[in-house]
């Protein structure tokens, strides 16, 4: 087998450095492994070391999540167990909490943690390399939060420059951050604030390093990815490429600021002012690059983006819309619109539109108030929808939010029984789904081997609140060595494609010999793009 797929990509030099030593740690979801990455990436341009051993370093930096009260207890469980290193119970070495902890819980960690050396959150990223410089005495300075914006803008004066770090041939883009929904089962608006578009200059800068560099899948993701671009002006935006660029709107008449002479106003830059625009562009820009966009609102899939996903090929036709319920009382207190019947409308109108798409959602069982009669409408409208890959969360009761200070919860009992009963259902019908592939064609990204990929994703599936399957692939039906992904297969969450040989990093025509819950095994018949 040759492995050649290997690379590092940051925004300056990738040679080691005589400087201290740093090791990430990053829990979570993948927003957090692209601030991880970009915080990485500001590391080892400022001539630190990046290693992989915690017990070596001299800073580790944790990307701690605190979404549910789950993934919080997840992260004070990782910092504990890293404060009882030896290099830094003996102060050798010092320990970074970054992250969505220090964002939602803020002052209160300074108190009861006062062995970490310091906390930064979600909006302070960028600041990385002063913290360390300050912690590690490289230079002489005292660290705060408001005085250390030279990290942004060193990077804002170096042109937008391209800062990540990359080992698979395929990568995260963050295209927006935050959220203006405040659902009132969640904590993101407070741990990451309000909705903020990145423009996309910086999204095609970032993206075409990434592809340079032999990147061939980007999944685009962000917290409410159907609403890029709400918030940009035409001035914030990137030229699109003339063969996707709108009409030009007609330029509005000069104001009085001319009479008074003031300067007129330059005219806008034309550029995509919406997801499918942005989608279409990029798929242009990178034909032989697959192109993937995560969670979509059920308001963000429009005509217009079913239409631009169905004209490009290297967009995978796949939808990742996070539903939650639909009983339409529910959704109305978990501050959401539509209900089943109207998700069932916008299904049918996916499919007719893109008949071999794959989808996926997410629900949640035993939201406060839920009556039986809410479950079992909850229930009958995933048997309908028949979802390929279905994400099922019992409610977690977290402080701060409004259902969390409802009076009329679930009892925790109730709420596991449920969200059980919904993965048995989901999965009998994932499981059906997938079977259906046996025999068929398709082409698939070669991702990793199987004991760096693979064992990992399926730690995380049995533990996750999302699904319960462990599904082993029988290793003498010749299923082990590589795993790969179909444009129908997101990475971490969905299954995997099993093969004998091939290449890591390259995309290969396969038959579908085998399937095994959510996994499938595969025989490669030629390469398409090695």
């Amino acid at each position: 087998m040759d492995n050649r797929f290997s690379m590092s990509i940051i925004a300056e030099s990738d040679t080691a450095s005589s400087g201290p030593d740093v090791s990430f740690i990053t829990l979570g979801c993948a927003k957090n492994e692209v601030d991880s990455d970009r915080m990485k990436a500001r590391v080892l341009a400022a001539g630190f070391n990046v290693i992989e051993d915690p017990e070596r370093a001299d800073a580790i930096i944790i990307n701690t999540c605190a979404f549910l009260t789950e993934a919080t207890e997840e992260s004070l469980a990782m910092i504990f167990q890293t404060l009882d290193l030896d290099s830094i119970s003996k102060g050798n070495g010092k320990l970074v909490v970054a992250g969505c902890l220090p964002s939602r819980y803020k002052a209160d960690l300074y108190s009861e943690l006062p062995e970490v050396a310091a906390f930064i959150p979600t909006d302070a990223e960028d600041t990385i390399v002063d913290v360390l410089t300050s912690i590690l005495s490289v230079e002489e300075k005292p660290y705060s939060v408001q005085q250390s914006m030279s990290a942004r803008e060193s990077v804002l004066e170096e042109g937008k420059s391209f800062l990540r770090t990359v080992d698979a041939p395929w990568a995260y883009v963050k295209i927006s951050d935050g959220c203006d929904r405040f659902c009132s089962f969640c904590t993101i608006p407070f741990i990451r604030g309000r909705y903020r578009s990145r423009s996309a200059e910086e999204i095609f800068s970032e993206v075409d390093g990434l592809v340079a560099k032999g990147v061939r899948e980007i999944i685009l993701i962000g917290q409410d990815t159907g609403i890029w671009g709400k918030d940009l002006t035409r001035r914030t935006r990137a030229i699109v490429e003339p063969d996707s660029s709108p009409e030009p709107e007609p330029e509005p008449e000069p104001e009085l600021s001319s009479s008074l002479g003031l300067e007129p106003e330059p005219s806008p830059v034309q550029g995509p002012a919406n997801l499918a625009q942005l989608l279409g562009t990029l798929a242009s820009r990178h034909p032989q690059t697959w192109i993937r966009v995560m969670y979509l609102q059920p308001l963000g899939v429009t005509d217009e983006l079913l239409n631009v996903m169905s004209k490009h090929d290297n967009i995978c036709k796949y939808l990742d819309i996070p539903l939650q319920h639909a009983s339409k009382r529910v959704l109305r207190d978990m501050n959401r619109t539509g209900d089943g019947s109207e998700f069932l409308e916008l299904l049918g109108k996916i499919r007719a539109t893109m008949p071999s798409v794959v989808l996926r959602t997410t629900v949640i069982a035993g939201f406060p108030g839920e009556t039986k009669a809410d479950f079992k409408e909850l229930e009958d409208f995933l048997r309908v929808a028949r979802f390929d890959y279905v994400g099922v969360f019992a409610y977690s009761q977290e402080e701060g939010t409004k259902a969390g200070d409802r009076s009329d919860q679930v009892p925790g009992k109730t709420r596991r029984i449920r969200a059980q009963k919904l993965r048995d259902l989901v999965d009998q019908i994932g499981f059906e789904l997938n079977e259906q592939k046996l025999g068929m064609t398709c082409e698939v990204l070669i991702c990793g081997e199987e004991e760096d990929e693979l064992a990992d994703g399926l730690a995380d599936n049995d533990s996750s609140p999302e699904s319960s399957y462990l599904c082993e692939v029988d290793s003498t039906n010749g299923a082990q060595g590589l795993i790969a992904r179909t444009q129908g297969q997101a990475p971490d969450v969905d299954g995997v494609v099993h093969l004998e040989e091939g290449d890591v990093g390259s995309i290969v025509s396969v038959s579908i010999t085998g399937a095994y819950c959510y996994e499938l095994e595969a025989e490669i018949l030629e390469v398409v793009r090695a």
